[in-house]
């Protein structure tokens, strides 16, 4: 029963480190790899995070110190930014920071247009497209692309 209770007083200790680092590293790892920029948002937002709360601790660790559920609050949010069924670095990216940011602000001009329209299009819009993707397949959306262009030179 002591085990229990030694490990309950440091769960922090023992789980922390594999929810705050570990995790998170080897999900940006696979973002990095992967080609969908989606899941890139969900980890660079959360290292921004994680650096904003590293900061605050560090600066006012003489007073968390007299809170001694600071640990366990610190890791219930970090659980609930770095879990997938919560996705909390992407709520917050969505809901608090994204209206700061405006996409595509400073795109070069020597992209050609699609590139221009695919780096200027909404992190809504680009997720769309790939849902369209997953559902349909790339063949279709081609065809969808084909068939706008053509509507497009009878105007």
């Amino acid at each position: 029963m002591g085990v229990l209770v030694a490990a309950a007083k440091h769960l922090d200790t023992l789980i922390g480190p594999a929810v705050m680092l570990l995790y998170p590293l080897y999900a940006s790892m696979r973002a990095i790899e992967s080609p969908s920029p989606v899941d890139d948002q969900q980890w660079l937002t959360y290292w921004v995070i994680y650096s904003l709360i590293t900061l605050f601790e560090l600066s006012s660790w003489k007073v968390l110190h007299w809170f001694p559920l600071w640990p366990y609050v610190k890791l219930v949010f970090c659980l609930w930014l770095v879990l997938p069924m919560f996705n909390g670095a992407a709520y917050i990216y969505e809901n608090h920071v994204r209206r700061y940011i405006r996409l595509g602000r400073y795109v070069s001009q020597k992209y050609p247009a699609q590139q221009r329209v695919v780096q200027m299009a909404s992190l809504d819009a680009r997720k769309s497209v790939e849902q369209f993707i997953d559902t349909y397949g790339p063949q279709t959306l081609e065809r969808v692309v084909k068939a706008a262009e053509r509507e497009a030179r009878k105007r």
